[in-house]
């Protein structure tokens, strides 16, 4: 009983720093600043020669993906493909004069603010609105761009004629998420208002199958939607949106307090009206994305095709993160399993611990398996930065927050296939000797990992779809690369099902190999005896 309290002190001891050496065994992904109690907040860049960008690349003519540095492409932090457009144009003026090196982060919408408040990204420079709600969490520069609000809609649509927004009453319309946009459609009477979307390239699918109506834009990005998809018109409007300046205004995302801001205002005035109108009109022409006629299915080969790499490098992250995540956060859940299945002991000083030491236990399982992984993701890859000024990479935090999220899942697993063991093979270990390590290891979990095989099959199957949330901390998996491809060519539906295909050859995969792991596992049908003649 002695040695089976030390394993469980000692096995209850190794969780914690298990799952901080999870973070920091995925090649050098800690950056933490020496004697340092604190966020710098201000700015990355003020330690470095580097200036970072935070940006969707998805977002034409403002920003998006390509395969290569034409036409002034900046290369990806991190990654393979190059940022181009507008809002990269207007960065590589500001990093110039500054005097440092352009360095472009590859972020989801609702990871950007995040990740300048954490000191991720010195700046957000993704056409990006300096509203009053905006302004209450981050600070932003003079204007770079101002634009006017359109509706984008179907063409030979019932809308596409429209002169005033209030030809849209009774209509179906939505808008980017976390943008004065989705606000602005309040303002058509009667409009019916759909749930806000996380992007452009969903509400373009949306529009394009129906689903909606129209969804509310600026006017370059309408240009673009309608130059590149001859199905897509851009309403501009006689009677338009009643906005504020700092609403169709775009401006310089930067933190709070930061010494950038009269720096970047400085380098802004500095550019003429008549250079930032060449520059946009330049990204509307050299954006991404063939205007010609295509059959779907030739659009899926010119997809492939052309953007080949980048789904193969979005599959490889995938099956990298949500592999090592698997086998991480099974060992995790290997070692919570065994803890909390542990005996009670008999005397009352040792009941207590083993009491703390499962509670615990408890907590992480709880916690981890009652929140999604997304909201984990943000929590712990830009909580963390702020409240401790640790810098994880992404791709090492990425491992981490799958790994302990399995491990809380494959607990739970694991323990239900030590209960579902007979009793009678504990009591017979016990009779012959065995402590319970002996019997865990040498009875009990062969039996146990062979039967939890498949449920272990199917977390590996689901890590590997879960990771298209962890784009919100800049992991390029192969969603977000998909939407990437998607924004560009503005062919929604053939990106996706490349995708789609993609992923269902990876989980396929993974099923067709754990099968077969099982089926040797189990052995032949029949065994013989071979019995002794006398």
């Amino acid at each position: 009983m002695k040695k089976t309290l030390r394993i469980q002190i000692f096995a209850a001891l190794l969780i914690l720093p298990l799952l901080v050496g999870l973070s920091m065994s995925s090649g050098n992904i800690v950056k933490a600043a020496a004697n340092e109690t604190s966020v710098d907040t201000t700015s990355v860049s003020e330690n470095d020669n580097v200036f970072r960008v935070g940006m969707e690349a998805g977002y034409p003519p403002f920003n998006w993906t390509q395969n290569d540095a034409s036409n002034g492409g900046v290369k990806i932090d991190g990654n393979e493909e190059y940022a181009g457009g507008y809002d990269v144009e207007i960065a590589k003026i500001i990093a110039e004069k500054l005097g440092k090196e352009l360095v472009i982060v590859k972020t989801e919408w609702d990871g950007l603010v995040p990740a300048l408040q954490s000191g991720k990204i010195d700046a957000i420079i993704a056409g990006m609105s300096p509203t009053a709600e905006r302004k209450e969490t981050i600070d932003f520069t003079d204007i770079y761009y101002k634009s006017n609000l359109v509706m984008v809609v179907l063409k030979g649509g019932q809308y596409e004629n429209a002169t005033s927004i209030q030809d849209f009453s009774d209509a179906k319309i939505t808008a980017q998420l976390n943008t004065f946009h989705y606000s602005v459609i309040d303002q058509i009477d009667g409009v019916l208002k759909q749930t806000a979307m996380d992007n452009f390239p969903a509400m373009r699918v949306a529009l394009q199958s129906g689903i909606i109506d129209g969804y509310v834009s600026e006017r370059p990005e309408g240009v673009s939607a309608s130059a590149k998809n001859h199905n897509f018109v851009m309403v501009e409007f006689q009677e338009g949106f009643v906005t504020n300046e700092e609403d169709t205004a775009i401006s310089v995302g930067v933190a709070k307090g930061s010494d950038l801001t009269p720096k970047i205002n400085e380098i802004l005035a500095g550019v003429s009206q008549e250079q930032r109108q060449q520059l946009m009109d330049d990204a509307i022409k050299n954006q991404p994305g063939s205007e010609a006629e295509q059959t779907s299915l030739s659009w899926v080969v010119s997809i492939i095709k052309e953007n080949g790499p980048m789904f193969l490098r979005g599959a490889g992250m995938t099956l990298l993160v949500s592999m090592i995540g698997t086998v991480l956060g099974f060992f995790l859940g290997l070692i919570v399993g065994v803890v909390k299945t542990i005996p009670v002991p008999v005397k009352r000083g040792k009941r207590i611990l083993q009491k703390i030491i499962n509670a615990l236990l408890s907590i992480y399982v709880e916690i981890f398996r009652g929140t999604p992984m997304i909201v984990q993701a943000m929590v712990i890859y830009y909580g963390s930065a702020l409240a401790f000024g640790i810098h994880m990479n992404p791709v090492g935090a990425a491992i981490f927050i799958v790994s302990i999220n399995t491990g809380a899942y494959m607990s739970e697993i694991i323990r239900g296939g030590i209960v579902s063991i007979d009793k009678g093979q504990f009591e017979a270990a016990e009779a012959i000797g065995m402590n319970h390590f002996q019997t865990m290891s040498n009875v009990v979990l062969p039996q146990v990992i062979r039967n939890i095989l498949p449920a272990t099959g199917n977390e590996f199957v689901i890590n590997i779809k879960d990771t298209s949330v962890l784009n919100v901390i800049a992991v390029t998996e192969l969603y977000f690369q998909t939407k990437s491809v998607a924004g560009n060519n503005f062919r929604y539906f053939e990106s996706f099902f490349v995708a789609c295909v993609i992923y269902f050859v990876m989980t396929f995969t993974v099923t067709r190999i754990l099968r077969y792991l099982e089926k040797r596992l189990d052995g032949p049908a029949n065994y013989s005896m071979n019995q002794m003649q006398v």
